[in-house]
């Protein structure tokens, strides 16, 4: 699927492409943004560009120098983006190939950042002269998308705080799965980060004739380093709460293994006198005494209570 868009006195405006047209309509977009093209679209994509265009295997590349180059073709930066797939963060590179008058962005799947720039383009809330600045603003939102899911993160967190360290009767293991899932989460973000500022960083170097542009990617750099600060502080209190839950977890253990030994050593010296009194000797002398049993009964009660009654005494209980 191909989506074209040109501008027009610093407005994105998406143009369609009539059936037998594709060429002429690719030749005039300023920005097409390629989501898992069919054979016709590729065919003139690569047309259009005079190369191959990049398949997954090679957007995966994690050497720099596979993922952040300049040839022929324009400029490529490979990027990684977030997106969500059945409740969990997964991560998708997106092939990014700037040219002097035209961005191509070739991507898998579907991401949350393309629909939003899409849907701000529309309504006129994006402005952009040049398909470096639409780069630029693209990865600029890319960044805020980032910070928005570290806040829902944190947000999480607070939540599976209060369900471990106020809540009573609360279910440890689900917190154990929550906080998982919130460390896989702030991981992948912290990698698309990384991504993004060896991203921003390659830019500065190949843009040096749009300084207004070098601005702004500065700005983004002091973003990303604020929010990389940030998930180091979510990974502390993950690992704070990881901990906490465990410990949590170990004491309502302990307080089992105590119930178990004490009912033992309770129970211990009337398994005793029974194992006693329940021998058939000849010559035991209470065999025949017509008050054995009772009085059998009442030395097991009174050894039952004993150890009782000093756990008490001492505390233990």
């Amino acid at each position: 699927m191909l989506k074209l868009f040109r501008f027009e006195k610093g407005i994105i405006t998406e143009i369609s492409a009539e059936d037998g047209k594709l060429n002429h309509a690719l030749g005039q977009a300023h920005w097409v943004d390629a989501q898992e093209p069919e054979k016709p679209e590729r065919e003139g994509l690569q047309n259009l560009m005079r190369l191959d265009l990049p398949i997954s295997d090679e957007m995966e590349e994690i050497e720099a120098s596979a993922r952040y180059f300049v040839d022929q073709a324009g400029i490529h930066v490979h990027s990684m983006f977030l997106t969500q797939s059945e409740g969990r963060h997964t991560t998708s590179s997106v092939a990014c190939i700037l040219q002097p008058n035209r961005l191509i962005t070739i991507r898998d799947t579907e991401l949350a950042d393309f629909r939003l720039l899409r849907m701000r383009a529309r309504r006129g809330q994006v402005e952009s002269h040049s398909p470096a600045e639409l780069l630029v603003t693209l990865l600029e939102q890319k960044v805020e998308n980032l910070a928005d899911n570290l806040e829902d993160i944190h947000r999480n967190l607070e939540n599976t705080s209060y369900l471990v360290l106020e809540e009573e009767n609360s279910d440890l293991e689900e917190a154990i799965a929550q906080l998982a899932k919130s460390e896989d989460s702030n991981g992948k973000i912290r990698l698309c980060l990384m991504d993004t500022q060896r991203a921003i960083s390659f830019l500065l170097r190949h843009l040096r004739a749009y300084p207004e542009l070098q601005e702004s990617c500065r700005e983004i750099m002091r973003d990303i380093d604020t929010l990389m600060s940030h998930t180091t502080f979510l990974f502390d209190k993950i690992n704070f709460l990881m901990d906490s839950t465990q410990g949590f977890i170990n004491i309502e253990q302990n307080q089992i293994i105590k119930i178990f030994s004490i009912a033992a050593v309770v129970f211990l010296p009337p398994t005793l006198v029974a194992s006693m009194y329940g021998m058939n000797f000849v010559n035991m002398p209470e065999l025949q005494w017509m008050l054995g049993y009772p009085w059998a009964l009442g030395l097991m009660l009174v050894s039952g209570i004993t150890p009782y009654l000093l756990f008490k005494y001492k505390g233990w209980l």
